[in-house]
């Protein structure tokens, strides 16, 4: 009796991929009528009413069919990819209209050539010198935030230890919140005003860097802490030493996760306009010295060109929009494909 019983227990019905069609098709109809027998209309609230139908419906046929417990855990599988979709849609929509708009305004000159001498009202013109000045300013901002970010983050996991520590945390936590604007007018106090050296690429990048180093120093400092104390502990048993053990085993292994916080931390400056108002000014010519004298940069020549009253204006501005999304894109897939890299070898 229990053998035969066993299986027959552990047989469960399963709501089919058909009858979860079945499902759909009868909350559309049933929008549809209702939205023919009142006074519903628009298509965002027939996809709102036709989709809380469905999740009505599906939720009362997995319970009669599948009982109560798989009706809740289909339940919140649906509204957890319903949330997913919600969250990608608006990321699409930019994405889609952006390339639509700039892939109209792109002429073939227009990533070789800059302003200077071009009208209003003409059609010529590029973004030549802001992507100049955009590569330099975020190099800047680079090459002065990620070995700092990165040395904070070492100590903060591996030497860390007491008030200092809190205190480092401390002001780390409070300039990730900080607004780009301040960064931008604390460089232009100190460095433009209080030390006389002028608008330049160089005073962009130190404020970009204020931005991106907390980024750097968070997400450092969380993907350290996931490398396994084991692999530290097996290093330190062979005789290796603690700095010795953290380049050759910790920065290794938690590589992936440092290079896509450092990946976002430069995705997050490389779009700021606020703080290049009040370093770097903007300047339509091209200049290739990011030490001295106004610079541009692909924020800054979108936010000009946006301004302007004139459709060839605003068509270079989606022009620049969409180049200072595929820089960044290049440089994530670029880093990815360096990181997986060093993971095979």
């Amino acid at each position: 009796m229990a053998a035969v019983i066993g299986p027959v227990a552990l047989t469960r019905r399963r709501l089919s991929r058909a009858g979860l069609g079945l499902i759909g098709a009868g909350a559309i109809g049933a929008t549809a009528l209702l939205f023919t027998v009142t006074d519903f209309q628009g298509v965002v609230d027939f996809l709102l009413v036709a989709y809380l139908l469905y999740l009505a419906g599906q939720t009362a046929v997995s319970y009669r069919v599948e009982g109560s417990r798989s009706a809740k855990n289909r339940l919140a599988l649906t509204l957890l990819v319903s949330t997913l979709f919600l969250a990608l849609v608006p990321l699409v929509a930019v994405l889609y209209y952006t390339a639509q708009r700039g892939l109209q305004a792109i002429t073939p000159g227009f990533l070789t050539h800059s302003m200077s001498g071009v009208g209003p009202l003409d059609s010529g013109g590029g973004a030549y010198h802001a992507i100049i000045g955009t590569l330099e300013q975020v190099s800047i901002a680079s090459i002065i935030s990620i070995p700092v970010g990165l040395l904070a983050a070492i100590y903060l996991v591996e030497y860390g230890r007491g008030r200092l520590a809190y205190w480092i945390r401390f002001f780390v936590d409070v300039m990730t919140g900080l607004p780009s604007i301040v960064a931008g007018l604390f460089i232009f106090a100190f460095w433009v005003l209080a030390l006389h050296k002028g608008f330049s690429g160089l005073a962009a990048g130190m404020a970009l860097a204020i931005l991106m180093m907390p980024i750097v120093v968070r997400a450092s400092e969380e993907m350290l802490k996931l490398v396994p104390g084991d692999l530290r502990e097996a290093s330190y048993a062979l005789g290796v030493p603690r700095w010795r053990t953290i380049l050759s085993v910790v920065l290794p292994s938690a590589s992936a996760g440092l290079t896509t916080g450092i990946i976002l931390a430069v995705a997050r400056v490389t779009g700021e306009t606020a703080p290049l108002l009040l370093t770097a000014f903007g300047f339509d010519a091209i200049r290739t010295n990011p030490l001295k004298g106004a610079q541009s940069g692909l924020p800054l020549y979108v936010f000009n060109q946006a301004g302007s009253a004139f459709n060839v204006a605003v068509g270079r501005a989606w022009a620049g929009a969409l180049t200072l999304i595929t820089i960044v894109l290049i440089l994530t897939v670029l880093a990815r494909l360096l990181t997986r890299r060093n993971r095979l070898v």
